[in-house]
């Protein structure tokens, strides 16, 4: 399974930004952030595909931007305009079998996880 670490997690005042990064040792078809809040179902919020399609859900779309850097084997997670709503733990996922241009969102669609990094929202 590939080994991913995530970093950049913290706390924030509603409308300030954050950067997740996640380094990745391994070739993947899709990378995705996933997030889970306390009581709540983990949710995905933003894949890449390896081909450069990326798609959003539509609780963080315009607020949150995903990229990697193939150089230094990175993927992030650009936060901005965040909410209390958006207080969760966040988790880099990656998914080594084949897929299609369009990545799944479901957290069964991925074999490699991270172990998280805790983003919390105050007002």
């Amino acid at each position: 399974l590939p080994q991913l670490m995530e970093s950049g997690g913290g706390s924030v005042q509603a409308g300030g930004s954050l950067r997740l990064s996640c380094k990745y040792r391994y070739g993947w078809y899709c990378m995705g952030w996933f997030r889970q809040a306390p009581g709540k179902e983990r949710e995905g919020v933003a894949f890449l595909h390896a081909h450069g399609r990326s798609k959003y859900a539509d609780s963080v779309k315009g607020r949150f931007g995903i990229s990697v850097d193939d150089t230094s084997d990175t993927l992030y997670l650009q936060l901005d305009s965040l909410n209390p709503e958006d207080t969760a733990m966040y988790y880099c996922a990656a998914r080594t079998q084949y897929a299609t241009a369009d990545c799944p969102t479901g957290t069964r669609d991925y074999n490699g996880w991270g172990q998280g990094t805790q983003v919390t929202v105050t007002s």
